[in-house]
């Protein structure tokens, strides 16, 4: 039976059938955009009545926006850098160690992210409302760290595992110690992983809702922020503006994470 190469098209079936997912995935996301530019402030009616961008001032006038969209910027960011060293340090442990309950180990780092954010959100309340630790900033760094360790763990064990081990031992029979060997031989190998993972993370983390919800205390992040203004009507077409702006700081780290990845793939492939 001949095999088919590279080259040759897929089906008409297969391909109708992407296209019907990604216009499924999508076009709710194109009419949140669309509805952004909408001169009628209490109701969705199409065509539009009228095309309008003051909403966009309106939105940047806000200070609550403001300080929701600083609060979520700070937590992605200290949730990612959690996330790079203890999702690093862990796929090192589960590579490089033979211990019992390894696979056990692994598959609860994995967990985090296979369970609805309303487990773990309710969860961590509970764990953090017994230690009777008040429901700060950080308690929202540490319930969003925990599954974004998650995507860091998974890119680097990856990595580790494509990568030759014989490398580290002949740096350390060449006399380079642990920092050295780090630095110039595991590093440059994980670097393109990291990167990924962390900016996976960083996204994860800036749209994350639920786990902020029950982790939060009084404050608010921008997830949360969007959430309570969907009951103002009057304020539905600053909700998409926001909305708009959340898709597009979440849809760069992933692209370039995705095409990071890709690259690193074809190099490593071009040079086997």
């Amino acid at each position: 039976m001949p095999s088919k190469s590279q080259g040759d098209k897929a089906s008409f079936g297969l391909t109708l059938g992407a296209i019907g997912t990604l216009l499924f995935l999508h076009v709710p996301l194109m009419i949140i955009f669309l509805y952004s530019f909408t001169t009628d402030e209490a109701t969705y009616t199409f065509p539009l009545p009228g095309f309008t961008t003051k909403w966009f001032g309106e939105a940047l006038k806000r200070t609550d926006l403001w300080d929701a969209l600083t609060l979520s910027l700070k937590v992605a960011t200290l949730s990612t850098i959690a996330a790079l060293i203890l999702g690093t340090l862990a796929a090192a442990a589960v590579y490089r160690s033979d211990f019992f309950g390894r696979d056990a180990v692994s598959f609860l780092l994995v967990l985090p992210i296979a369970l609805p954010g309303i487990v773990t959100g309710i969860a961590l309340r509970s764990a953090i409302g017994s230690l009777s630790i008040p429901f700060t900033f950080w308690t929202i760094v540490i319930g969003h760290a925990t599954f974004c360790v998650v995507v860091v763990y998974n890119n680097v064990l990856a990595r580790f595992r494509r990568m030759s081990g014989s490398q580290i031992e002949a740096s350390m029979d060449l006399g380079a110690n642990s920092f050295q060997t780090f630095r110039h031989v595991v590093l440059p190998n994980i670097g393109t992983a990291l990167l990924a993972g962390g900016m996976l993370a960083f996204a994860l983390s800036f749209d994350e809702v639920i786990v902020t919800t029950f982790t939060a205390g009084q404050q608010s992040t921008l997830p949360i922020w969007i959430f309570s203004q969907l009951v103002r009507p009057r304020d539905r077409p600053v909700t998409n503006v926001v909305a708009t702006i959340v898709i597009l700081i979440t849809f760069l780290p992933i692209f370039f994470a995705q095409k990071i990845s890709a690259e690193s793939s074809e190099s490593e492939g071009g040079s086997k």
